[in-house]
């Protein structure tokens, strides 16, 4: 797939030579990012993968506003937002939304899910009435029912609270969601229903994901193209299922080992392969 994205169209969402660090003292910096390059093309479904620290989630935060650029540019439908601030940021909001890691801690437990939902209307000055039916009609999206708008957080599984901070994320129409790890936190069945509802929701809605993930296998099963990230560093990127098959760095391919597998057998097999693989690096 080409990475002007699948309508072969200019990227929405281009990252070049982006640069991050964090000031860990007066005198000593962590550079988090090393020049990392990045494109998401409309209505295609990008992933990001790479183990605790590589760097992937740093990524979705500088996308966010969230972890500020030293160097590099990115730049969302041809605008530079590198930088952007006040105004500008809370503009983007509209463009570019966010699924959390945990659904348990990403919602407001003291709100309704009609509330959860509509705040973000609201903010926009969106007339209740509409509001009230855009709420509906989240819901529905992502496969919950109507009476759950007078209901708590608490009230729901892990799965459906993920359901809800998905509906959040699309009530303003958003064009581009950074998913930062949204279903490691639940059980693989219920992994396995959310990953088909994010398919189906792009189908409908033509958003586009940046999908960060530690897990090759997770990715495989959304993702249009991949970049594997390691210690800073993009070092393999191209078709899913090329780097999901035929990995060429080193490190994608004990990723790949890495992953656990229904076989008990075929698991062992893959572990000692890996075990034989850093033993080797």
């Amino acid at each position: 797939m080409s990475e002007t994205g699948i309508d072969g169209g200019a990227p929405l969402l281009t990252v070049e030579n982006l640069v991050v660090d964090y000031r860990i003292s007066r005198k000593v910096r962590f550079r988090a990012l090393k020049g990392v390059s990045i494109t998401v093309g409309a209505g295609e479904c990008v992933g990001l993968v790479g183990e605790s620290g590589s760097g992937k989630s740093t990524l979705g935060r500088a996308l966010l506003g969230l972890a500020e650029a030293s160097e590099g540019r990115i730049t969302f439908d041809g605008r530079d937002i590198t930088h952007a601030k006040g105004a500008a940021r809370r503009k983007l909001a509209n463009d570019i939304q966010v699924v959390f890691q945990d659904p348990y801690g990403s919602l407001d437990p003291t709100m309704t899910v009609e509330e959860i939902l509509a705040e973000p209307l609201q903010v926009t000055g969106t007339p209740k009435a509409k509001a009230k039916a855009t709420v509906a009609e989240m819901l529905d999206r992502v496969r919950l029912p109507g009476d759950a708008v007078h209901r708590y957080p608490s009230e729901f599984s892990g799965g459906q609270r993920q359901r809800i901070a998905i509906a959040r994320a699309l009530v303003r129409r958003p064009r581009l969601i950074v998913c930062d790890e949204p279903v490691s936190a639940l059980d693989l069945t219920t992994q396995a229903t959310i990953l088909d509802l994010f398919i189906d929701l792009q189908r409908e809605t033509g958003v586009a994901y940046l999908f960060i993930s530690h897990d090759l296998g997770v990715v495989r099963r959304v993702c249009h193209r991949t970049s594997v990230m390691y210690q800073g560093e993009i070092v393999e990127s191209g078709d899913t299922h090329t780097v999901t098959g035929s990995p060429t760095d080193p490190y994608t391919r004990r990723l790949l080992l890495a992953a656990p597998v229904a076989d008990p057998a075929r698991q062992a097999e893959r572990r000692a392969a890996w075990l034989g693989l850093r033993e080797s690096a």
